[in-house]
């Protein structure tokens, strides 16, 4: 017989007699694990020691026999196991941890600390993640750190280990040191910003470590005065906190440093708008015109200048009619200097609304808006825009028919848009002034999902006001008297509707509706400057703590005492009680840096 299938012959043999033991080994594994699972240690360890002999199975069997070993409390045994195999396989991390292990299971605390500080102490530069690694895997957090800057140590490498360092404090939320690693990462490099940035997304929780890394940077910045990194993350860090005037400080600080144009600082002023920090972005738009009155950002600073200054004046009661005017001839300055064009139909709608609302114009606003939408090359956005906003005018001349034509014609040509979702919400809002809450929660369901949340939450907000108060066991009737009072405010008409408040209180003592009526006599009250009768409508709505209007009663109560009444112990005293009880609120951020601004605690 030729050589060739003597040998196959053979093979084939030895391959007969070999599978079925390697099939019968197997299943004795499987078994032992399954008495594991069980909890039955003691056929599980005797079917491991078993295995054990079988070199091609140790790899396998060892980790599954030390955990029965443990698991039975059989430390002398687990020990002899562990000493064994490092024996046979010397050099292996995982087999020197697992008998510090052994030693710590057994309540040996002093031998498992020796034992891991003579690993640490025997580490070579090269072995740092690798035993790090393992005692990771142990959980034993403080020696993976030990291993990490022992190893930083041997190389007499500063930044050696840095981000598994970073990634280690990151899971443990040790911000300290987190702190200290992240900044030296940004020393080393500056393009490492947005990495930084996400990690300590991720583990800054509270006051204390914002407070730890803003004193850090803050420190840093001044002895490294080239290193924008460190200005990018303190700017960072302010709109976390939403320090909004800090991190336009910052951001001022290095535009002037490196007369970059003013990107970052208009940034920072739509961010602070945006936020209702009105001073923020007065003071951005105004840096930007007057350091740049050449650059490309010019036109939009001044308008968006005198948008800030018109939102702040319309946000402090009572409002003043003389800053209104003045308002008025900024924006005939504006367009006197950059003409009536595509480019400033803004303000054309903008005084539109000045004039509607405030001065009692309502045909010099229609004839403004009117113009706005016949612009030629206009942005079709501000186009739409201005058609809300002469819907708005026609509802507040009492024409709802014509406001709801103009509504619809932006939500028919801006489908799923915010804008077309926007002219879908005030649609809805009409029909709810109307009393014809079926359709009015026919848009509020569809824009429940809308993209944008502002208009998401609106949107649940009125929907939850109807469905609350029109429910099977209540008439709709207090609705819709409701309903048109809210129209009444919306026509500025704040005499008549706080009488018709007055009223519903009277004719229906203890509805649904009552908190809400307080509410709205309460804002009728600021809005006219009577700050203590606001403040004494709405402690009716904050003694009733089941109501969902409590954390907005007692917010605007306390912001009353603290901006109108100058009273600043009863609005401490008011932000703290908001804390302990509204921890979920959507307040709770500002009224958290309000609580700490008072206090003392960070810059005016």
């Amino acid at each position: 017989m030729p050589v060739k299938p003597i040998y196959s012959f053979f093979l084939t043999l030895l391959l007969l007699l070999v599978a079925p033991a390697a099939m019968a080994q197997s299943q004795d594994l499987e078994l032992a694990r399954a008495y594991f699972q069980k909890g039955d240690y003691d056929k599980a360890a005797a079917i491991y020691n078993k295995l054990l002999d079988d070199r091609q199975l140790y790899n396998q069997v060892y980790p599954d026999y030390l955990k029965t070993l443990l698991a039975q409390r059989n430390y002398k045994e687990a020990e002899k196991l562990v000493k064994k195999t490092i024996k046979r396989y010397p050099g292996i991390p995982s087999y020197a941890v697992d008998l510090g292990v052994v030693y710590q299971a057994a309540g040996d605390k002093e031998a498992a600390e020796k034992h891991f500080d003579k690993l640490l102490a025997q580490m070579k530069p090269d072995q740092a993640i690798v035993l790090a690694n393992e005692f990771i895997q142990q959980e034993l957090f403080d020696y993976a750190e030990k291993a990490y800057l022992r190893g930083r140590e041997l190389t007499k490498n500063p930044s050696e280990n840095n981000r598994a360092l970073i990634a280690l404090y990151t899971y443990r939320q040790k911000n300290e040191p987190l702190i200290g690693e992240v900044l030296s990462l940004l020393q080393e490099s500056e393009d490492e910003l947005p990495y930084v940035q996400n990690m300590l997304q991720n583990s800054l929780r509270d006051e204390k470590a914002f407070d730890t890394l803003e004193k850090e940077l803050i420190l840093r910045v001044q002895q490294n005065p080239d290193k924008l990194s460190y200005n990018e993350l303190l700017i960072w860090l302010y709109i976390q906190r939403k320090d909004f005037y800090s991190a336009l400080l910052q951001a001022r600080s290095v535009d002037k440093r490196t007369r970059s144009g003013g990107t970052r600082v208009m940034e920072l002023g739509a961010i602070s708008a945006k936020n209702k920090d009105y001073k923020g972005a007065i003071e951005a738009y105004e840096y930007i015109t007057k350091e740049y009155p050449d650059g490309p950002y010019y036109l939009i600073a001044k308008q968006r200048l005198i948008n800030a200054r018109e939102e702040q004046v319309q946000n402090t009661f009572p409002i003043d009619v003389v800053k209104i005017r003045a308002l008025v001839a900024d924006y005939e300055a504006l367009l006197a200097e950059a003409g009536r064009n595509a480019q400033t139909v803004e303000a054309l709608q903008h005084m539109a609304n000045l004039y509607a609302f405030f001065l009692d114009d309502k045909d010099k606003a229609i004839a403004l808006l009117q113009e706005a939408i016949s612009m030629p090359r206009a942005s079709t956005n501000l186009v739409a825009d201005s058609k809300l906003t002469l819907g708005d005018i026609y509802l507040l001349k009492g024409e709802p028919w014509e406001s709801t034509l103009l509504y619809s014609q932006v939500e028919k040509s801006h489908k799923d848009t915010p804008i077309g979702h926007e002219a879908k919400l005030r649609n809805a809002r009409l029909s709810y002034y109307k009393g014809d809450f079926e359709l009015a929660q026919a848009h509020l369901d569809i824009l429940k999902l809308a993209t944008s949340r502002e208009i998401a939450n609106d949107a649940m907000d009125l929907s939850l006001l109807i469905t609350d108060n029109t429910g099977l066991d209540t008439s709709a009737t207090a609705m819709r008297e409701f309903a048109a009072i809210d129209l009444l405010i919306f026509q500025n008409k704040l005499q008549e509707a706080q009488a018709k408040l007055d009223g519903m209180l009277k004719k229906y003592p203890g509805h649904s509706l009552t908190d809400e009526i307080y509410f709205q006599k309460a804002t009728i009250y600021e809005r006219i400057g009577s700050f203590n009768e606001a403040v004494a409508n709405l402690e009716k709505v904050v003694s009733s703590p089941t109501d969902i209007l409590s954390d907005d009663a007692l917010y605007k109560m306390a912001v009353i005492y603290e901006e109108n009444l100058k009273d600043t112990p009863k609005a401490l005293q008011l932000y703290n009680d908001f804390l302990v009880k509204h921890q979920g609120s959507i307040y709770v951020t500002d009224v958290r840096k309000r609580f700490r601004k008072l206090r003392g605690d960070t810059p005016n």
